[in-house]
């Protein structure tokens, strides 16, 4: 019977459901494809920063998918990093093992694929939650899918791909609560709020505290009814949280243990809001920024909001659901305005740009009010339709006369034409919907055409408007050099049995150790270790403000050896003391540090004072107990210039441009004493000013381009055996027209010393294996001491010596560092998410007893049908 049952449903239903999933992808494949985007083509779908980062997250979880990455933790990112916790942020969704069948070099297509994948899933989503509320005709179901799917939030921000998985949940979860209060059926809300907090833990705080108010205001609408599920709602909703803890869990304990901290309430109100902001974003294709100082994107179509309107006008709709249903909207208005619920929806802490990020639920609240408006829409109310929908261009044209126009001159007169037009174009098809019965079979197959066309318009609208704000990169930014890092990498992992690191001086993005699979320092993501990250600033590895980022380009040897820097890959001539060339792909070439240290090496219990080793010079020569000068500084005269006007004053020297928008170009004079490495330092006074500058520095022929602000202070102008004058051009771009900078000085290493100092610490310095979540190695000491290693604090580590757990004292919160007893010992470091085995206790527990919850309720239903 129920076999007969679903083949009768998809026989019905098949057309509209393939039509609800597939007209969203077919349009957003078609915007990309007039935007030069789509598998082969020069760009990627996702925008600047968002492709490298996601692209390469979801690179190394191939590489898990593959068996070369373990899942509770990598050794890729800066130094090291609680994997489990960053894929409950990037990873965990439903589609992301797709990347299987897709290469690596080739994650800009299996992105590609996945975000059509995702839109199309929310489309048919929103049909089975429309198709199973609402009673209206099917063509409408499928209209409205459509413009669920493509609502302004979902593309504006579509290159934060982990986010689009909550389109999918967010109807099912709804659904799922409508089936629990109407017919005592919890599993469709279970499973929903399951996958989602499994998803993506963050956009899931939202929806959960959104459908925990609309469940509510659900039951006071039907109090003596609906009151009585309410143990049964918060039984299901208690037990998918508390299931979901086997990712959430752990990361709480990640976020809270390593310095993620909250947002201060400055003001009452939102600064750079504005009062017309949600009727400027409900015209047709507004774009405005998805940067600082951006309105909400709210915007779900016109046919929605239109019946969103009348679903407040109708004498048809109860007073009590319109105030309860329209004190949701009052909320989330209210939260946009109001800091204090603005930053409450974002758990407390501010989003760093991509602003309003619960704005969706506004959508959300539009097109779920416009079905049950259609669903009382007759003939006799075509009227009161057509008031609204003159009210509605009304308030249009209102705001485009009286608004600021220098908040809003990103809309256009087109804009509001498009969007009048589009008003009249639903009312004229609505009344021959309404008074021609003869029409009435055909008319909503038009009125999707529209919806349809209207959805197409704005999403072209919005990527236009990324692509300008963001910039949509090449693929071939990582799928041309793909092949020749790879195999550089490759190689360096053949020549080695123990643990190294190596980086990039030419690379794709912060995160390329992750697709590549080596063991890296440089590092952009939302979850990090921040106590780490801030040691690693001090010890030269630029990681500012909240350490989102953290840079490995522009710092010492001294560095280089101390954590492990065995393998560099650039290109063109490296020339650093103590690399040699090695291996060659393409233009990239692999060289190896000779002064390299291993991850671990011996010292003694006055390392873990407040007051020891805070920069890498007092560092380098604690552990090598020398107390000689390793630096010595020179001046770098500036000989020549180019486009530059020089501003000259006691400390400080600008650069300014002689003509707009051309490179500003400086020569400096440098002799290097022999037996020396050479760093030209350059310093902005103002890090905030230098956003955005990236500066160009050539020796012999050789360019390397880095960050002004963000990566770190020391240029490296080669290593020397003799006494030689140098003539260094740093050339400056982008960013502001005027470059200012501590007066540039010259900073040389003695190699000879380094050599020495280097030695005396490879004489104590301990070798470790890696494996997955595993380091192991052997140490041999007449007396107790200290090992000291660079691989990051974490709760989540376990120390074992000689297979019994010791504690491990805190050194800085940055790096593991156990005592020692004399003699020979077998160590063990062993890392599991701190709450990772309670949440998997929680997790099969909470299954368990919501199982037998649904068994109670059968049996319950099974009595009374029998009584």
């Amino acid at each position: 019977m129920r076999k007969h049952r679903i083949k009768e449903f998809l026989k019905q239903n098949c057309l509209a459901m393939l039509l609800s999933f597939s007209i969203p992808v077919v349009l957003m494949a078609v915007t990309y494809y007039f935007n030069d985007i789509y598998p082969g083509s020069k760009l990627t779908v996702l925008a600047s920063d968002s492709f490298t980062q996601y692209a390469n997250f979801h690179a190394s979880f191939n590489n898990v998918l593959h068996g070369k990455q373990n899942i509770f933790y990598t050794w890729s990112g800066s130094l090291g990093l609680n994997y489990w916790a960053l894929m409950a942020y990037y990873l965990n969704g439903l589609f992301t093992p797709f990347v299987f069948f897709f290469d690596n070099g080739n994650m800009a297509d299996a992105l590609y694929y996945l975000t059509l994948l995702k839109f199309g899933a929310s489309g048919l989503a929103f049909w089975i939650f429309a198709h199973n509320t609402f009673k209206i005709n099917r063509w409408f179901v499928v209209g409205l899918s459509v413009s669920y799917a493509l609502m302004s939030y979902s593309v504006g921000y579509s290159e934060v791909i982990m986010w689009l998985d909550t389109f999918m949940y967010l109807p099912l979860i709804i659904l799922g609560i409508h089936r629990l209060m109407d017919d005592k059926k919890p599993i469709l809300l279970f499973v929903s709020y399951l996958l989602l907090f499994l998803s993506n833990f963050y956009m899931a705080f939202m929806v959960g505290v959104f459908s925990f108010l609309y469940f509510f205001a659900r039951a006071i609408g039907n109090w003596s009814i609906y009151r009585k599920r309410i143990p049964t709602y918060l039984i299901t909703s208690l037990l998918a949280g508390g299931a979901s803890m086997i990712t959430i869990l752990p990361t709480i304990f990640d976020l809270s243990n390593n310095g993620e901290s909250l947002s201060a309430i400055t003001t009452f109100l939102t600064p750079d809001t504005g009062p017309w902001d949600f009727v400027a974003k409900s015209l047709v294709g507004v774009y405005d920024t998805s940067k600082f100082e951006s309105m909400p994107f709210i915007y779900i179509g016109l046919f929605a909001l239109i019946f969103c309107m009348f679903y407040f006008i109708s004498n048809k709709i109860a007073i009590k659901n319109k105030l309860l249903f329209g004190s949701l909207f009052i909320l989330v208005i209210a939260s946009v305005y109001i800091l204090p619920l603005n930053l409450a929806w974002h758990g407390m802490h501010s989003p760093n740009m991509l602003l309003f990020r619960f704005s969706f639920l506004f959508s959300f609240l539009v097109i779920l009010l416009a079905g049950y408006g259609l669903e009382v829409f007759e003939k006799s109310d075509f009227n009161q339709l057509l008031n609204g929908v003159l009210g509605i261009a009304g308030l249009f044209i209102v705001f485009l006369i009286m608004s600021n126009k220098k908040r809003y001159g990103v809309i256009t007169t087109m804009s509001l034409v498009v969007t009048i037009g589009l008003l009249a174009a639903y009312v004229l098809v609505l009344y021959f919907y309404a008074y021609q019965p003869k029409w009435k079979k055909w008319l909503p197959v038009l009125i999707v055409l529209l919806m349809s066309g209207e959805a197409f318009v704005n999403a072209q609208a919005l990527v236009k408007g990324i692509k300008q704000d963001w910039n949509y990169p090449s693929r071939d930014l990582i799928a041309k050099p793909y092949p020749h890092i790879k195999a550089l990498s490759d190689q360096a992992f053949e020549e080695n049995e123990t643990f190294f690191r190596m980086e990039n001086l030419n690379p794709i993005s912060l995160d390329d150790s992750f697709n590549f699979g080596y063991h890296g320092i440089g590092m952009f993501s939302s979850i990090r270790n921040r106590h780490s990250s801030q040691y690693m600033n001090a010890l030269g590895f630029r990681s500012l403000g909240s350490n989102l980022q953290v840079h490995y380009e522009n710092n010492t040897l001294l560095m280089d050896s101390l954590i492990g820097m065995k393998y560099t890959i650039a290109k063109g001539n490296l020339n650093k003391f103590g690399y040699e060339k090695i291996g060659q792909s393409g233009d990239y070439s692999l060289y190896k540090n000779d002064y390299a240290l291993p991850l671990g090496i011996m010292t003694d219990k006055s390392i873990y004072k407040k007051e020891a080793v805070r920069n890498q010079t007092e560092l380098f020569n604690y552990l090598s107990s020398s107390e000689g000068e390793l630096f010595s500084f020179g001046e770098a005269t500036m000989v020549d210039s180019k486009n530059v006007i020089v501003t000259e004053e006691e400390n400080t020297v600008s650069f300014s441009e002689e003509e707009p928008n051309k490179i500003k170009s400086v020569t400096w004079l440098i002799t290097v004493p022999a037996n020396s490495q050479g760093y030209l330092s350059l310093v902005p006074t103002d890090l905030g000013a230098a956003v955005d500058t990236k500066v160009h520095v050539t020796v012999d022929g050789v360019t390397r381009r880095t960050d002004l602000r963000d990566d770190g202070q020391y240029h490296s102008i080669g290593y020397y055996d003799k006494t030689k004058t140098l003539k260094v051009t740093t050339s400056f771009t982008g960013g502001k027209q005027r470059t200012t900078l501590f007066k540039p000085d010259v900073v040389f290493l003695n190699t000879q010393e380094f050599e020495k100092s280097v030695k005396k610490i490879q004489e104590r310095s301990v070798a470790f294996k890696t494996s997955g979540r595993k380091a192991q190695a052997r140490t041999t000491s007449d007396k107790e001491e200290v090992l000291l290693t660079t691989i990051p604090y974490d709760k989540g580590w376990k120390a074992y010596i000689d297979g019994k757990q010791v504690t491990i004292p805190t050194f800085k919160d940055a790096f593991l560092a156990i005592p020692v007893p004399a003699g020979e010992h077998e160590i063990n470091f062993v890392f599991l998410p701190q709450g990772f085995v309670m949440g998997t206790i929680l997790f099969l527990l909470c299954i368990l007893l919501f199982v037998g919850y649904i068994y109670r309720i059968k049996k319950e239903l099974t009595i009374k049908i029998e009584a």
